[in-house]
């Protein structure tokens, strides 16, 4: 029997480091953090359901996985990524040609991670040098980890308590090089052809070799160990205790979440955008004819979409889902800020709305004007060619009078130009100090944040979609919004 190393603490993450097969690339297992008692579970259970629905699903080998992105050797990549989830029951001994690197969540029971670094040549000379080159890396429950291990690595995880209640961990896997360790020209061709999956790339135990471990299984006590932890070993009855009332939890969140249909949101735009701020409103829009007298608030942003075809000339059909953008993609800070603001004047009894101020008139009830036959508007207009559409919005409260001016241009290039000015005559002193307290914020954030969330919804069937929005300021000191 192999003695076990004694306990050590450790600063920074705990790692765990096996040497590699004739002196390749060591094996190393680090552990990053532990979660929340049945996080583990969870994630199996909803990043599972996502990932059966994946259009390059498969389900072979006891390791159900999809393929996330191949390789691209026009532009010289040849990583891939993958996901993989292993259930309760683990999985066979297997080998792959080329590197892995691989960051996981354990099941809520916890998980074994078993390598060999047997040689083939080891095997071939007596299979019971699979085992004595055998060595474990025990996972805590709901812990996150990273494995790192050269090509030619026998390996098998399995759940660190045999109960069958709890799934042994879901992972995202980067293949660094696809084609590493592959000499098999029909196998190199499917990867080229980014036809690979992990099945393919996979080598199971040679048949002698699984017969003889089946039939001589190793004794977990005599295998070298290492385990790994953020907290010490709990040995009281009440920490058993928690244990237990914890793996019971993954068990409860395991279920619960595969009831739930999974499902996903994606929003924004697929190419680069800006919102540049003009502090004056052009003299060829509509809201120049608006609101001519003497102005204490003035702005006009441009969202200028670059790269990508929209498949339509018609800027008031564009111009529609703006507007439809407006009312349904309301930016969560925006909203939170509209509700501060109608507590605040709802006991002097001013105009309040749960939509940002430029667009609130959208929720009139007002139908006596509508655009498109359905949004309230004060005044619009749409180009003879069509290329062009614009609508006034506004209201007139105790305080100020506001008018906005949303508008949609389709460029000679294919660009599209989204726009939102406003203007705002202050009717009282009152009205004046409201309007010097939010004019940073309206400027900085709540206009353009709710003109790059009403574009994203607009164009996002058309354009496709990608990340957020960030801010930033340009060099000239106007502000803008840039896509991250």
């Amino acid at each position: 029997m192999r003695m076990q190393d004694p306990a050590r603490t450790t600063e920074g993450f705990p790692t765990a480091r096996i040497p590699g097969p004739h002196g390749g690339p060591p094996v190393e297992v680090s552990l990053i953090a532990q979660l929340d008692r049945g996080a583990g579970n969870r994630l199996f259970a909803d990043a599972g359901a996502r990932q059966r629905t994946h259009a390059a699903f498969v389900d072979a080998l006891d390791e159900p996985s999809a393929r996330l992105a191949g390789v691209d050797l026009k532009r010289g990549d040849a990583t891939a990524l993958y996901s993989f989830a292993v259930g309760p029951t683990g999985h066979p001994f297997h080998r792959h040609a080329g590197h892995r690197v691989f960051t996981a969540v354990a099941g809520s029971g916890g998980t074994r991670l078993r390598f060999s670094t047997a040689s083939d040549a080891d095997l071939q000379s007596d299979a019971a040098n699979f085992v004595r080159a055998l060595h474990h890396v025990d996972i805590p429950p709901d812990a996150l980890f990273t494995v790192r291990f050269g090509g030619g690595t026998w390996h098998q995880f399995a759940p660190l308590r045999d109960s069958g209640a709890h799934p042994t961990l879901f992972a995202l896997s980067c293949h660094t090089d696809e084609l590493g360790g592959i000499s098999d020209p029909a196998l190199r061709a499917r990867i080229v052809a980014g036809d690979a999956d992990i099945p393919t790339l996979t080598e199971p135990l040679p048949a002698r070799v699984a017969a003889w471990l089946a039939a001589h299984p190793p004794r977990a006590e005599a295998v070298p160990t290492a385990r790994l932890s953020l907290w010490a070993p709990r040995r009281s009855g009440r920490d058993r205790l928690r244990d237990g009332i914890g793996r019971m939890a993954g068990i409860l969140r395991r279920a619960i979440s595969g009831m739930r249909k999974p499902a996903g949101l994606a929003t924004g735009i697929p190419y680069r955008r800006d919102i540049v701020h003009r502090r004056r409103v052009p003299a060829d829009s509509l809201l120049a004819e608006h609101l001519t007298g003497r102005l204490d608030h003035e702005d006009f942003f441009v969202l200028a979409l670059d790269g990508g075809r929209h498949g339509s000339s018609d800027a008031g059909a564009l111009l529609a889902r703006v507007l439809e953008g407006f009312l349904v993609g309301r930016p969560a800070g925006v909203t939170w800020l509209m509700r501060l603001r109608n507590g605040l004047v709802r006991p002097l009894r001013l105009r309040t709305s749960p939509l940002g101020c430029p667009v609130s008139s959208l929720l009139s009830a007002d139908r006596a004007r509508t655009f498109a036959g359905r949004y309230p508007v004060l005044d619009q207009r749409i180009d003879h060619d069509g290329r062009r559409a614009q609508v006034i919005l506004g209201a007139d409260d105790r305080h100020l009078v506001f008018r906005s001016c949303v508008g949609v241009e389709i460029m000679g290039d294919g660009r599209i130009l989204v726009t939102l000015g406003t203007r705002v005559h202050c009717r009282n002193g009152f009205g004046r100090v409201y309007m010097a307290l939010i004019d940073g914020v309206h400027r900085r954030y709540v206009s353009p944040s709710m003109l790059g969330t009403a574009a994203a919804h607009a164009f996002a069937d058309t354009v496709g979609v990608e990340s957020g929005i960030s801010p930033g300021v340009s060099a000239a000191g106007e502000s803008f919004i840039t896509a991250a």
